[in-house]
């Protein structure tokens, strides 16, 4: 027998509904297992990459909202504290307090 003559005796010439395949059993087990492996590294991979870009794009939006913060705050555009508010009202009374005092310092130089 030469060469030509195995080779064509063990490839099928056309392919057919009496095609079959043999296979060892311990590559199949191999094969399955590695495209197991490939499939989960590939969910794992894309997993951590949506959990990055997820807090990136948190880390913008609080970058954002502190520099707004930044420029806002000490202009009174966001409000004030409590302590403030409660400081500006005993301020102001006592800005009406000294008024009252001065006009009647003045009523009585007159």
């Amino acid at each position: 027998m030469n060469k030509q003559q195995t080779k064509e005796n063990i490839l099928p010439t056309t392919l057919d509904n009496s095609l079959s395949a043999n296979i060892n059993i311990k590559w199949l087990i191999q094969i399955v297992f590695f495209f197991s492996a490939a499939v989960w590294f590939y969910a794992e991979i894309s997993e951590r990459l949506d959990f990055l870009e997820h807090n990136a794009d948190l880390h913008k939006i609080e970058i954002k909202q502190n520099s707004e913060f930044r420029v806002k705050w000490p202009r009174g555009e966001l409000g004030a504290l409590p302590d403030d508010a409660e400081q500006n009202l005993r301020l102001t009374y006592l800005e009406k307090e000294v008024e009252k005092l001065e006009d009647k310092f003045d009523e009585l130089e007159k």
